[in-house]
């Protein structure tokens, strides 16, 4: 048996292996072996009855836990076997601290090691309070536009817009002993960047990856950020289509508003501000890329984020207020809105990854429409049979040669095209009953 997240093996003792019983205790617990190579063989530990006496005070000295070490006689040698316990306080090794992840063991520095502490101690990084920052320095405006969404939502009482600031702090929850969270200061100051680097976004619109057109970046609190990047999107990086009905303007967004808008505040409620880094949102010609450090909850994966499942906030203290403000739903259904939204567009569902702490969401965009696929160089004659395909499923090159009125070699050299240089169009069978169906 090899190593793995909850066993170590050593052939002999070393003090610094201190480290790996910190490491344990910090994460699911686990158990080291002195006197077994790294495959799990006994090769027996010479001064076994020695270590048995010294160990458990070791531990308890230098790391404050207790681990109960035991002495095994075998044929091939004596081996210890030491039992660490998950501990539910941070445990340290003179003042270092050590998680076990993987089979290997970290050291926490810097945010990763804030990030810890406060999971041990129950608190999350937007529950934290900020000294020295007075309510009178919150944005106003900010306040009254938060209460009339959260009225005209249902989600806020009438009677809130008599109630003091403070009171609505208070009642939100974003005040602790008389201070202010920092999930308050990113929701409502006017300049949260003065105390949460990266707490911004930015938008640009790529011809290729490494292609940059133009951009722009949003700043200002949460709520500002939400409703400035919405707008911003919708009238200069995401084309209206424009048709009529009777002599009503109707304008037909590209991409569904409504999934958009679930997709932005789901990146910004679940953010991990400690990572410094602002939300990226990448525009091309035929998708959207979201981008936002953060991770799911331990031992969620993105299959179980894409069906039903409880809602777990990143933030619980701005989810809350999200919640409150009728941006969001509280019952984890943001995916499940993108996808419903995406479907009665007529567009593919978003692509949701996420890596480390990296997560990424993806919207696709119908390129199937009669400007894109002008724009792409396809003759009217071509664009009148992907038109056709997209409303009947397929076509044939009988079908081709009717609908535009040609021959049989035009509609067998334009169909080429379609699948060969374009390939838009795939080609499903063979000689007479070929059949083309849409490449994606």
């Amino acid at each position: 048996m090899s190593e793995t997240q909850n066993i170590e093996y050593k052939s002999v003792w070393k003090d610094e292996y201190l480290k790996w019983i910190c490491g344990f205790a910090n994460a699911q617990g686990g158990t080291l072996f002195i006197g077994k190579d790294d495959n799990g063989n006994v090769v027996g530990v010479k001064n076994a009855k020695k270590l048995l006496e010294e160990l458990p005070n070791k531990i308890t000295t230098i790391l404050g836990v207790v681990a109960p070490v035991n002495l095994y006689q075998t044929e091939q040698g004596d081996y210890i076997k030491i039992i660490v316990d998950s501990h539910p306080n941070p445990v340290n090794y003179k003042g270092e601290y050590y998680f076990r992840s993987g089979s290997t063991k970290q050291e926490l520095k810097g945010a990763a090691l804030d990030k810890f502490l406060l999971h041990k101690y129950g608190k999350k990084w937007d529950g934290v309070t900020v000294p020295n920052v007075q309510i009178s320095e919150l944005k106003q405006e900010t306040f009254e536009f938060f209460k009339k969404k959260g009225i005209e939502a249902k989600r806020l009482d009438e009677k809130c817009l008599k109630e003091s600031t403070e009171q609505l702090l208070n009642n939100l929850n974003l005040i602790e002993n008389g201070h202010l969270k920092r999930a308050a200061i990113l929701l409502f100051h006017p300049d949260p960047e003065k105390f949460v680097t990266g707490a911004y976004i930015k938008i640009g619109f790529f011809r290729t990856e490494s292609d940059l057109l133009f951009q722009d970046t949003i700043h200002g609190n949460l709520l500002e950020q939400v409703e400035k990047t919405i707008e911003l999107l919708f009238t200069k990086y995401i084309r209206a289509m424009i048709s009529y009905e009777g002599i009503s303007r109707v304008e037909t967004y590209e991409y569904p508003v409504a999934a958009l808008r679930e997709a932005l505040l789901n990146a910004v409620a679940h953010k991990d501000y400690a990572g410094c880094t602002p939300i990226q949102i990448k525009v091309y010609a035929d998708r959207i890329r979201i981008w936002n450090e953060g991770q799911l909850p331990e031992n969620w994966t993105v299959d179980k984020l894409m069906h039903e499942h409880s809602s777990r906030p990143y933030n619980p203290d701005i989810a809350n207020a999200f919640f409150r403000s009728g941006y969001v739903e509280s019952w984890g259904r943001g995916i499940e809105i993108m996808t419903e939204q995406c479907s009665l567009a007529k567009l593919p569902p978003p692509t949701i990854t996420n890596e480390g702490s990296d997560f990424l969401i993806v919207f696709r965009k119908d390129i199937y429409n009669a400007v894109d696929l002008g724009s792409l160089g396809l003759s009217e004659r071509q664009i009148k049979a992907v038109l056709y395909v997209k409303e009947k499923g397929k076509i044939t090159n009988s079908e081709y040669q009717k609908i535009n009125s040609v021959s049989k070699p035009t509609a067998t050299r334009d169909l080429a095209e379609l699948t060969d240089t374009y390939k838009i169009l795939k080609n499903t069978g063979f000689g007479a009953g070929s059949i083309y169906e849409l490449a994606t």
